[in-house]
């Protein structure tokens, strides 16, 4: 895995290629989503995501980055942009024309150049405002 990967990876989350950034998983990955729901396989990494896609547009921005043989660190700035009113977004509150903006660390272990173990967690608070795309 190198850093041009994960520069591949985010950009295929950005544009909903699933097979583009599913690629990257292990079969039997587990994703951590801040200790609120835990995900066991990609292809139930995929299905989430594609439920997300229907409330919202993701937008990540990588702000650090670091990658070694054993595993990634990043930290990014996420936008999810409201397509539809959802209170119960795992994210926040949706309402259209508005964005919740947070900020994630995300650990990945690696197993034969995939990622195997996923660990995101949100630093600070949640904010609200304007969609910026």
């Amino acid at each position: 895995m190198t850093k041009d990967d994960v520069r591949d990876y985010i950009a295929a989350f950005n544009r909903l290629d699933f097979p583009g950034f599913g690629k990257y998983y292990a079969d039997d990955v587990h994703l951590s989503l801040s200790g609120k729901r835990d995900l066991n396989s990609r292809q139930e990494i995929l299905d989430f995501y594609a439920e997300v896609a229907k409330v919202c547009r993701e937008k990540l921005d990588i702000t650090h980055l670091v990658v070694d043989e054993d595993g990634v660190a990043i930290e990014v700035k996420t936008e999810f942009k409201a397509l539809v009113d959802d209170p119960t977004f795992i994210a926040g509150p949706l309402v259209p024309g508005q964005s919740i903006f947070i900020t994630s660390r995300i650990f990945y272990a690696l197993r034969n150049g995939k990622f195997a173990e996923i660990d995101a967690k949100r630093v600070g608070d949640a904010r609200t405002g304007p969609s910026t795309f």
